[in-house]
């Protein structure tokens, strides 16, 4: 059996990639939670329900991988009475973030009973002497409506700060639990805190919460915001619908969020199935040529299809883009070019020079979705995220971010979470739903090309 880039580097390399969470020590305070059943600090949840990637992944480690289950201790490390608790947010905004901060704050005070709690301000940047950033206090008062809000209270920002600045800040300000909300450079930024502190010997909890909009961390099941994203996703895909067949041969263009992983593009196309093309970065297209999106266009319009809806994630066809250089954000990511803007273009130029009416409208509601509340399910996730953060940091816990599990919440490594980039694999179910949801397989494959109507092969 086949098994994925990342189980291979963990079989590789078992004692860099534990699946066991670091512990600043034994737990011998009682703990003040109350009305709850504790969870018995030797259970544990499978990686996976898959027995025979499980077995294995237990005949190449020598044991079966497991991580700790998370929740509530009967007995903590961190005294309640003198702790103090710092949050911050970092990276791009994500609905869900206020959810998220709200229940760090209300079961630190509601279930722990701690006083102080500071609200960073604007990420790791707020944690550096050097910006002048005040914190914020927070309690349930200050909390009690922000969920109601999109983005973040406190702000972000992207960008590392010196590991050893954001030490002595907390060593300061006394602060024994930090709370990091963020993606994969955020969570390795906090990785490296949590390794500072304990070079240092100091007993400070550092936990993260998984925050990306892009699902493209491992381990950590599927992270909060993507629900939303993907179901206000289907809405603008609605929109680029009913343009496309507001006019002949119209061509709805939506580029959506995904800069190396493309969860969210597949996702939608599924839940709202009127796309005909689903593009994101881990598949390769051509534009031109025989085999090439453009060609796949004509052949759908010459089917009698009079429209056509596109959604591309924003990290697709890199490749094709041959202008600009390479630009990166401040947190060293490598900011991609737009594709969308470069479709929109290929396709209008393609069609005028064959003198073919063709009209494309195209939808970037990236930022738009980005900053939206989170809803439903997904806000339940954030709390869900949010508490379970609590009870681990509150137990000893530290250099881990929350996972879940189906009906599980589970303690894992940052380094694994971190290891590389989820990604949507294009031989897995997902994506075969993709190409049953589009029929895009008909329009881009000459020799299985769609028949005239009522033919077999007609696609949707």
């Amino acid at each position: 059996m086949k098994i994925s880039s990342t189980l291979e580097k963990i079989c590789a390399d078992p004692d860099r990639y534990t699946f066991e969470v670091d512990s600043l020590g034994p737990c011998t305070i009682e703990s003040p939670v109350s009305h709850h059943e504790f969870v018995d600090d030797g259970s544990r949840v499978l990686l996976t329900e898959n027995v025979d990637v499980l077995d294995m992944l237990r005949a190449r480690l020598g044991r079966e991988p497991q991580f700790r289950r998370a929740g509530p201790r009967q007995r903590i490390f961190h005294d309640p009475s003198w702790s103090r608790a710092a949050i911050l947010t970092a990276g791009g905004l994500c609905p869900g973030l206020n959810n998220v901060i709200k229940g760090l704050v209300e079961i630190l005070s509601f279930d722990y009973g701690i006083k102080t709690i500071y609200g960073i301000r604007y990420g790791y940047a707020g944690l550096s002497p050097r910006f002048g950033y005040k914190p914020m206090m927070l309690d349930p008062e200050v909390v009690d409506t922000v969920h109601e809000l999109g983005g973040t209270i406190l702000g972000s920002s992207r960008g590392q700060q010196p590991t050893e600045e954001i030490v002595d800040t907390l060593v300061r300000m006394n602060i024994n639990m930090l709370f990091c909300v963020g993606g994969d450079g955020s969570l390795r930024c906090a990785g490296e805190v949590a390794e500072e502190c304990r070079r240092r010997g100091l007993s400070i909890s550092v936990v993260g919460v998984p925050k990306t909009i892009d699902n493209d961390l491992q381990f950590v099941g599927r992270s909060f915001g993507f629900e939303t994203a993907v179901a206000e996703a289907t809405l603008v895909i609605r929109s680029a619908h009913t343009e496309a067949k507001g006019t002949f041969n119209g061509i709805g263009l939506v580029k959506l969020m995904g800069r190396d992983s493309g969860f969210i593009t597949a996702y939608s196309a599924i839940a709202n199935p009127v796309v005909n093309f689903c593009l994101i970065p881990e598949m390769d297209f051509a534009v031109d040529g025989p085999g090439g999106l453009l060609a796949a266009l004509e052949r759908r319009f010459a089917s009698g299809k009079s429209h056509t809806v596109i959604v591309v994630a924003e990290g697709a066809g890199q490749g094709l883009i041959k202008s600009g250089g390479e630009r990166r954000d401040a947190s060293g990511n490598i900011l991609k070019k737009d594709v969308g803007e470069f479709l929109r273009r290929r396709i209008e130029e393609h069609f005028k020079a064959k003198n073919t009416t063709a009209t494309v409208k195209y939808f970037d509601p990236s930022y738009t979705i980005r900053s939206v509340p989170a809803r439903g399910t997904d806000a339940i996730r954030c709390y869900m995220l949010a508490r379970n953060a609590v009870h681990a940091a509150m137990s000893g816990y530290t250099n881990c971010v929350i996972g879940n599990e189906g009906e599980s919440y589970t303690l894992v490594p940052i380094r694994l979470a971190t290891i590389e980039r989820q990604k949507v694999r294009l031989d897995s179910d997902l994506w075969r739903s993709v190409m049953d949801a589009t029929g895009q397989e008909f329009y881009f494959n000459q020799a299985a090309g769609p028949q005239t109507p009522g033919g077999a092969m007609m696609a949707p």
